[in-house]
């Protein structure tokens, strides 16, 4: 085993991909403001599981490496994609959320002491704190401000997940098809003629 990582098996018959050690973590402030890649080290596809990695720093979303059947059909192959491009949108829209949040909500705290007269650090070196009423101040407003953002992202979210569901339901019904169609053969070609 690799000091970048280890793979665990979960009860549903999925891998998860566990970093033990992450350079994201260590890197300083300045260096996360621009979006990070989903992971340094991220597994090929397999044939048979799901690859699912631990929360990403940024985006607190589980990266998640679909699995590609040997026998993947065209409606598959689409169902797949749409399914990691979602994923994908979903860590950039909460990535950049919440690095925007971080930044406007220390900028807040930072402005509410100093109009108090007071700095980050108290007199034996301990960050302070604003009270959670003050800091619900900042959250409204912050979800005010961001009002329509969210709008639109719910709004795409769910126009992504009704395609997926109705590609799922597709795939399903494809394969069920399939299945009766290769029993019936199989019970023609056992069948011995008249």
């Amino acid at each position: 085993m690799s000091a970048a990582g280890r793979l665990t098996w979960r009860s549903a018959g999925v891998f998860t991909f566990r970093r033990l050690c992450s350079s994201e973590q260590s890197q300083a402030p300045a260096q996360r403001d621009s979006p990070p890649k989903r992971s340094a080290v991220r597994p090929a596809a397999s044939t048979t599981h799901d690859w699912i990695g631990p929360p990403n720093p940024l985006s607190n979303l589980r990266p998640i490496v679909y699995r590609v059947p040997e026998d993947e059909s065209e409606l598959e192959r689409r169902l797949r994609r749409l399914r990691q491009e979602t994923e994908d949108w979903n860590h950039q829209f909460w990535t950049k959320q919440n690095i925007s949040f971080s930044k406007e909500k220390e900028a807040f705290i930072l402005s509410q002491l100093k109009s108090k007269g007071l700095t980050l650090l108290d007199d034996n070196g301990r960050r302070r704190h604003l009270s959670s009423e003050e800091m619900a101040v900042f959250y409204k407003s912050f979800l005010d401000r961001n009002r329509t953002r969210h709008a639109s992202y719910n709004k795409e979210w769910y126009r992504r997940n009704f395609s997926i569901t109705l590609l799922m339901a597709r795939v399903a019904l494809n394969s069920m098809w399939k299945s009766v169609s290769d029993r019936t053969s199989s019970k023609r070609s056992n069948t011995p003629p008249p």
